[in-house]
């Protein structure tokens, strides 16, 4: 997803850029939704499953924390 944005802000606008970032909040959300729905259904110890989905969450949080900071330049910008 993130390697489809443009490499410079001034390539993308503060709506689409908005936009991107709902988009991934809706991914994150529903990574760990459809990732506790399986602990549950599998019975599975959820401490020890939610361990392993956080390295792809700090991901997913990294991306966000620089998609807001872009969107912050962005605006401050204008």
């Amino acid at each position: 997803m993130a390697s489809d944005l443009p490499t410079t802000t001034a390539e993308i606008t503060a709506t689409e850029l908005a936009d991107i970032i709902a988009e991934l909040q809706q991914y994150r959300d529903r990574l760990v939704h459809d990732t506790t729905d399986a602990i549950h259904k599998a019975r599975l110890p959820k401490a020890k499953a939610l361990a392993q989905l956080e390295p792809e969450l700090l991901k997913i949080d990294a991306m966000m924390q620089d998609l807001h900071d872009r969107h912050a330049a962005l605006i401050a910008s204008n």
